[in-house]
Formats: structure tokens, sequence, C-alpha cells
């Protein structure tokens, strides 16, 4: 395959800073939680602008920049930067200065790489991971480098709209929250059809900025090899996914398990049945959940991080032996667990006695589950056509990574799935598993 070819590197600041806002921004729990691990990193991928759309080159990168400089307006916390306070008892604070200090922007071509060449690949190509900027980088290093970073890459046939963005400013839903107001502004809107929210939502009585004892932030010079692994992506279609919910609720005698339970039940099992584990060993499935319908106070358009961990945890055994509606059904149910009353008790729990996620903190024989259908993704119209693809950077990459976007078509569901090359390859020639999937790229 071809290589990438650096064009420019450049910061872009806000246009307007907008004065109304704080200045400094404060972190949450649900924020700081993040902190020594990698940012989000997602891009889309579009077919090559026609000549009386946008021109692609020197014009289309110019106006990418200027629309993404007009973004920045309504998202002050992304062009900023991260200050880190010491205090007397051992422990260090953190908090957002909106300094308009900019965005990293980053004009590349990969030579010789077209759109086929990524999508049509078995497994991922790795140079897609060259398609993002700020590789490497913690969240914690916000302190001197961009809490943003964007790559433009073109492809013989295409571009590719990399992010990187720090996990401990956003989520998910705040990621393409911006994503899809820059595809707004890009089209010529003046106004955001969703303003965010800056203002971070603390527990009524709490104390900030919270201490972290400098032991744990220390942390991050532990060594974290990851074992090698693959990335493949597999598509669902309404139908299938159907077929899984409507199975998962009749095996469970209910009718409560979700489509997306039952789709992630259905590879949990698949996973689990192919590693051919001791039946007393532990497995367990790690969701990312969403605070934002759970907190009546939270608003949807709350911009920031508001997410925690739910864990199922069963033994080997008894996965495979009670089957997709019993896996499906102890998902439906940590979720349901995850009401106001808990997130609220994280939040105190946590201010009390932080605890840093570490990189390879993933507990052996598991999977964690990030992203979500409900994001806009193939909304995105930047001027020229909406996307064709979604794919993720190398940032947070370990096996058991499952990533799932919403599909091209309605209903339908991607899951790109990091594992080891051994499992991927076995997954794929699963026929059970396969039966209600198709790859793309096979």
């Amino acid at each position: 395959m071809g290589s990438i070819r650096y064009i420019s590197k450049s910061s872009v600041q806000a246009s307007t800073p907008n004065e109304a806002a704080a200045q400094r921004i404060e972190l949450t729990p649900w924020d700081l939680q993040f902190l020594l691990v990698g940012p989000i990193q997602k891009g889309l991928l579009f077919y090559r602008p026609k000549p009386q759309e946008v021109q692609a080159g020197p014009s289309l990168i110019h106006h990418l920049k200027a629309s993404l400089s007009r973004t920045l307006d309504h998202f002050p916390p992304l062009a900023g930067r991260f200050v880190a306070v010491e205090h007397g008892d051992d422990t260090t604070s953190f908090y957002i200065d909106c300094n308009n200090m900019g965005a990293l922007f980053v004009h590349a071509i990969a030579d010789g790489v077209s759109i086929s060449d990524i999508i049509e690949p078995l497994y991922v190509p790795s140079i897609l991971h060259s398609f993002f900027p700020l590789n490497g980088v913690k969240n914690i290093d916000s302190i001197s480098e961009p809490v943003l970073g964007v790559q433009v890459t073109e492809l013989v046939d295409g571009i590719f709209i990399g992010c990187t963005m720090n996990h401990t400013v956003c989520d998910g839903t705040s990621f393409w929250h911006f994503f899809n107001s820059w595809a707004e502004i890009s089209c010529g809107s003046v106004n955001l059809s969703k303003s965010p929210v800056l203002e971070r939502w603390f527990l009524e009585g709490s104390d900030f900025p919270i201490h972290i004892p400098n032991s744990q932030i220390k942390q991050i010079h532990e060594k974290f090899i990851p074992l090698p692994t693959q990335e493949r992506v597999f598509h669902f279609t309404k139908e299938n996914i159907t077929k899984l919910k409507e199975k998962a609720n009749a095996e469970a005698d209910n009718k409560k398990i979700s489509s997306l339970q039952a789709l992630l039940a259905h590879l949990w099992l698949s996973v689990i049945c192919l590693k051919h584990l001791n039946p007393n060993s532990e497995v367990h499935y790690m969701l990312l959940i969403g605070a934002r319908r759970r907190l009546k106070s939270l608003p949807e358009e709350y911009f920031g991080t508001a997410v925690q961990a739910g864990t199922v945890t069963l033994k080997a055994g008894e996965l495979v032996e009670q089957g997709l509606g019993n896996a499906a059904w102890e998902m439906n149910r940590m979720v349901a667990s995850h009401t106001e009353e808990k997130l609220k008790e994280f939040l105190e729990s946590w201010t009390r006695s932080p605890k840093l996620i570490m990189e390879g903190s993933l507990k052996k024989n598991a999977l964690v589950t990030s992203s979500s259908p409900q994001f806009n993704i193939y909304g995105n119209d930047f001027g020229w056509g909406k996307p064709i693809a979604v794919r993720s950077g190398k940032a947070n990459k370990s096996g058991g990574k499952i990533t799932v976007y919403r599909g091209v078509e309605e209903g339908s569901i991607d899951i790109e799935a990091c594992l080891s090359p051994e499992t991927l390859e076995a997954l794929g020639n699963d026929e059970e598993f396969m039966a209600a999937a198709t790859s793309q790229g096979a």
C-alpha cells in the first residue's frame, strides 16, 4: 500500500472567542478518570469532492480550516489547554484553561491509496492509523499538547477527516456533537442546531477542584506493552439484528432486551466459545454507560464526559451453556442497575478516593464496548456529500476492544472488533457468528 506525506501542520484558533463562556472549566470524576489513557480517535471517509462542489487541494483545506475556526467559537474547551495545580498534600488538581491556544490542523496526502484500499481488505489496514494526529499522546498531556487535533488526508479518490479529541474533555456524545456542528458550519450554517452546554455538572455540595494523589498520576510511567491484535469490521443488517433480539428475548422469556444487547451478547458468546476456556474461568463484558438520560438535571447537550463503566461477569461455562438469552439478559440487568442513585454514588466515592483508569487495566478474558449506534455519523456532510465509512485510530486499542457504529443502512450496526489475530480469524470462520454478519471487505 502507499505512503503518507505530510503537507502542513498549523494551529487553528476560534475566530471570535466566546466572551460569555467561562475561562476556567473544572473537571468532574467522569472527566478525570480518563487522564492517563489515550484520546478518542474517530474519522470519516468521503468520496473526493467534484469540481462543482468544493475543490480538493488548497481551497478545500482553507475551507475546512475556516469552518473549524468558526466551530471552535462554540466549543472553547477544544481550543484550550490543561492546567495542573500542585498542592502541599502531595496531590494535583486539573482544569481546562479556555485560552484559545488553538487546535492542531494537519494536511496530509496518502500517495497511491484509494478508498478501496481502506474499505475492501478483510482486516483494517495499518496505514489508517496514520490518518489521525497526536498518536501516542495521553489525555494528561494536554497541559502542553492540543486538546483537539484534526487531520485531513487526501486519497487518490477520497478524503479522510480524522479527529483526535481529549477523552478527559469529552465523551463519544460530545465528540460527535462537535463533529456534527463542524459539518453544519462547513455547509454554511451560522447558528448551530444544538448548542453545547459548557458548564460542568457536579453533585450539589461537591468540593472542587478534585485533588488526585500524585501516586496515582505517576502510574503513567508504567509501561504497557499490548499483545498483537488485528481489527476487522463486521456489518449486521437490521433484519439479522431483529432476529437476534427476538431469539434473545424468547430465551430469556421477556421483552426488555434491546437490539444492541442481543448483538453484543451474540459477539461475546461467539468469542468465548472460540477460546475454549476452562468452564470455571471468569469472563467479563464491560460497557460504557451514558449518564445524560439517567440524570434528570443533566442536559442532552452537556459538553463533557458523562459515562461510567459497568461490567457483567460470568463463568465461561455458564455463558456458553445458558446461551444468548441469558448473556443478553445479564447485560440488560447490569445497564438497568445504573440508576440516578448509583451514578451519584460513583461520583461521591470517586471524589473521596480517585481511581484513574490505566492502559492495560482491562481484565483477562474481557471485552469492552465503546461508542454507540445512536451517534449521528452518516449525517456529517461538509458540503460535498455524506461519508461512506467510519473508522477509529489506534488510541486505547488492545485485545478485546469492541467499537460499535450506526451502519449506513437504517437500523444496521457495524462492529469494529480489535482482537488477537487468531481469535479474529476464527471469528470470521465461525458459521454461527457469520450467519448474522457480513464482513466489510469480504
